[in-house]
């Protein structure tokens, strides 16, 4: 969470914005302006999605009247039923304080817990619906500080204020879904546009995550950015450094993970918040070569995610999408890039190691970022492998390297697949049919030796006990050297069988001496 952008650096072309055109309404995302409203407030849609809702909500809502307290359905589930979503998340807020809260929801529950008291958070479930109830607040983060302060306030419009855009700053009052829009929010969802309730300024002062947010919404719902939101994420990236490694992180896997995660991380890379976040991504941009000996890698990263993302299957396929650990390798496969760049005589340029410097750049940003240490190996091993394939396509391998290459990429083996394929960018349409036909004869290979061996779980013809009963030897290091050369053999062999198997093993012992 460091290396601030150089003043001089260069910039990426400008996301979409207000100034830049509207957003393309073939996306199906926006709710049809000629849509009336009823006297709730509702949309014809919004009215469809909301029948979806349990009756229990109501239930609840007439609860907390009976108590003398507000109660209403706030944030997102609200966006998204104008959307035409049926709200699965039940985020509710209240003019009732946490404790009061408690006690109405555990008469009315099945089951109510402290969420986060010290946010005025309850939650409950009844059935199998889960709602969460927070007191309506304002909140801001501290010079220096890493949590924000939380003052509860008094009112759902002063409520509705302190939130991050105005298309998350409606509400609906439980139980008769009246829509409270006191920012206009139902007219920017209607145009597509991320603004917010208070100046940008002001609201990413009073929580500097909401300027990931802003490129997390763009990503998800492809909406445009106001320019003077965009600004305001220019100005104060710097203030992303008092948040915790873990909320960053939490958005920037919300953004990868959404429809298009390409407009987020443009809109990151334009205002500079990518240099605090993703430096690395953002130094991408200093490869461009203005001789065009190489090709321009920032753009060719983006390309590469979009190929990526479109290579996810189905639920039922290899690699359902979205798969963050895919995404994340295209978005990150090049950064080692920068730092290996060469310019040789003749004019050309090379990257020799980009692969494996890239790799252990990538282990780092994510170890900071607070990554798992799962999708941080997993991530950084298909970075390190992601070229592995050119050698293949340059000439033919043997049976043994086919089999390298299963089992190197392990489980991953599937998304390496589709990493590789997507990284193929040429203009050149003779080359990408020849990378393309190279790859189909290598995962044709794959199968066939898959199918004739059982690839995908390699092992010598001898275990441990076998090799130490064949050599009268005790457990100790020179056990795992025999079983190594076992492995290279049958990586390199294939099936041989255990006699021969164990001929080959006193053979490699006597060469020993021992």
């Amino acid at each position: 969470m460091n290396t601030p952008r150089r003043a001089d650096a260069p910039r990426s072309r400008p996301p979409a914005s207000r100034t830049g055109g509207a957003l393309d309404r073939s996306l199906g995302r926006l709710p049809d302006p000629a849509e009336e409203v009823d006297d709730r407030g509702l949309t014809p849609t919004a009215r469809t999605a909301l029948a979806g809702l349990p009756p229990s909500l109501a239930a609840l809502g007439h609860r907390f009247a009976r108590a003398g307290h507000e109660l209403a359905l706030v944030g997102g589930p609200v966006r998204d039923a104008f959307l035409g979503a049926v709200p699965h998340d039940l985020d509710c807020t209240t003019s009732a304080p946490p404790e009061v809260t408690e006690e109405i929801l555990s008469g009315w529950a099945d089951a109510c817990w402290d969420i986060g008291r010290d946010f005025g958070t309850i939650g409950a479930r009844k059935g199998d619906d889960v709602v969460e109830v927070t007191t309506y607040r304002t909140e801001a983060y501290e010079v220096g500080s890493r949590k924000p302060a939380v003052a509860y306030g008094d009112s759902l419009v002063g409520d509705l204020s302190r939130r991050d855009f105005t298309v998350n700053a409606m509400a609906l009052r439980l139980p008769d879904l009246e829509l409270v829009d006191p920012h206009g929010g139902l007219e920017d969802l209607r145009s597509g546009v991320l603004r917010t309730p208070a100046s940008a300024v002001q609201s990413f002062d009073d929580d500097p995550l909401r300027i990931m947010r802003a490129a997390r919404f763009a990503a998800q719902l492809g909406f445009d950015v106001e320019p003077d939101v965009m600004e305001a994420m220019e100005a104060m990236a710097g203030r992303l450094e008092i948040v915790s490694a873990e909320r960053v992180r939490a958005e920037l896997e919300r953004l990868l993970l959404s429809p298009w995660p390409r407009r987020g991380l443009e809109l990151m890379v334009h205002t500079g918040v990518a240099d605090v976040v993703l430096p690395e991504v953002s130094a991408l941009r200093e490869t461009v070569d203005e001789h065009r000996r190489h090709k321009d890698v920032y753009e060719h990263t983006l390309t590469v995610l979009d190929q990526a993302i479109a290579l996810e299957t189905g639920p039922d396929g290899p690699v359902p999408g979205p798969d963050l650990r895919l995404r994340l390798a295209a978005l990150l496969h090049d950064i080692g890039k920068p730092a290996t760049r060469r310019f040789m005589p003749g004019g050309t340029v090379t990257f020799h190691g980009h692969d494996h410097v890239g790799a252990r750049m990538t282990a780092r940003r994510m170890r900071a970022l607070r990554f798992d240490k799962q999708t941080t190996k997993d991530v950084a091993r298909l970075v390190e492998l992601h070229l592995r394939f050119h050698g293949y396509a340059d000439a033919g391998w043997s049976d043994s390297a086919v089999r390298r290459y299963v089992t190197d990429a392990g489980p991953l083996l599937e998304r390496l697949h589709r990493l590789t394929r997507a990284d193929v960018t040429t203009r050149n349409r003779r080359k990408a049919r020849m990378l393309d036909a190279a790859y189909d004869d290598l995962e044709e290979r794959i199968a066939a030796l898959r199918q004739a061996e059982e690839l995908a779980a390699i092992r010598p013809e001898l275990d441990g006990a076998q090799i130490m009963a064949e050599l009268d030897l005790a457990p100790g290091p020179v056990v795992g050297e025999a079983y190594r050369f076992l492995l290279d053999l049958r990586m390199e062999k294939g099936p041989i069988g255990q006699d021969l198997a164990r001929q080959a093993l006193r053979s490699w012992w006597a060469a020993r001496g021992e």
